[in-house]
């Protein structure tokens, strides 16, 4: 079923659905994957409603990331649960599968700041020492074959590559992804454990309490260092500072395996080939083609080609270290 047809009549009939009465203020919120918007209720402050894409995930699926993240709130870990209502989370009306949560404010968090790093590595620690005494049945893991291998070989079947450039990028993703599995395999074995999965600074919101971590939607099995590279930037020595404060708060609630830091290239090359893919499946939702109207285009893929040999070059150096 088409996003076309999530009016906003059908927004407010499905958490009347769900036992809520909406006053009729709907604010869209930035989501390209889901469709999420603040809904002025009747009674009491907004509520957020989620509504997820169709077949991306199973209800098991969802359920299981619901529960896990119902367990770091129950830890006293500032995340956003979904609302249990009339005796569960995940809701159905209308063709659309949703959930409802309490609406959090807050900023980016300022990621040039090594307090607030610390602080950070604290919470994502306790997070991970949750995250590691279960594993998700229904969730794919972050690895290789399918944040790798899978995606590209969507890319090279579909006509999203300008034919002047498709041979480049091929060749390119390849030696790209020869390159991560050298890292995975310089790596060896590592921890696999329940992530955030896209803990980006957009998904961590800054109050004068400190942060809280929300949208768990990419939650998947991998390693540590997934949750924590993304919130490094910058040159090496900049890098290097703000990994070493991470893990000053991170190592004071969950030890971590320094081998997995030559994972964080790997980590960011495959990062960058699911990302096209991705912008490749959901181009026939009329959402993409407004929001990234430069896809496809000759520009953008030479862009891609120059990153990827830019992160061919990245893996074979030494990995990150800690003082």
């Amino acid at each position: 079923m088409s996003y076309s047809t999530l009016t906003p009549d059908l927004i407010l009939d499905s958490l009347e659905h769900a036992g809520l009465r909406g006053n009729g203020r709907l604010l869209a919120l930035n989501s390209y994957e889901n469709r999420v918007y603040q809904v002025g209720m009747e009674e009491g402050p907004p509520l957020v409603a989620k509504f997820y894409r169709k077949a991306r995930w199973s209800n098991d699926a969802i359920l299981e990331e619901h529960a896990f993240v119902k367990s770091l709130f129950d830890a006293e870990i500032p995340v956003v649960p979904p609302l249990e209502l009339a005796g569960k989370t995940l809701h159905e009306y209308g063709g659309f599968r949703f959930a409802v949560f309490e609406r959090k404010g807050g900023r980016a968090p300022e990621l040039e700041d090594l307090n607030a790093l610390e602080w950070m590595g604290r919470f994502l620690g306790r997070i991970h020492a949750i995250g590691r005494t279960e594993s998700y049945r229904f969730r794919p893991s972050i690895d290789i074959e399918s944040f790798g291998i899978e995606p590209r070989d969507y890319l090279l079947s579909g006509n999203h590559i300008p034919a002047e450039l498709l041979e480049s990028y091929e060749g390119t993703v390849n030696l790209a992804l020869e390159g991560a599995k050298r890292a995975f395999d310089r790596a060896g074995e590592y921890r696999s454990i329940r992530l955030h999965g896209d803990c980006h600074a957009g998904n961590i919101l800054w109050t004068e309490a400190g942060p809280h971590f929300v949208d768990f939607d990419d939650s998947r099995m991998g390693p540590a260092i997934q949750d924590l590279w993304l919130l490094l930037s910058g040159e090496r020595a900049d890098m290097t500072r703000q990994l070493t404060s991470l893990l000053s708060g991170y190592e004071d609630f969950c030890d971590f395996d320094e081998k997995e830091l030559y994972l964080v290239e790997a980590l960011r090359t495959l990062r960058l080939i699911h990302y096209s893919a991705w912008l490749a499946r959901r181009w026939e939702d009329p959402a993409f083609p407004l929001a990234f109207p430069w896809f496809g285009t000759a520009r953008y893929w030479q862009d891609r080609i120059l990153e990827l040999k830019e992160q061919i070059a990245l893996m074979e150096e030494m990995p990150l270290l800690h003082s």
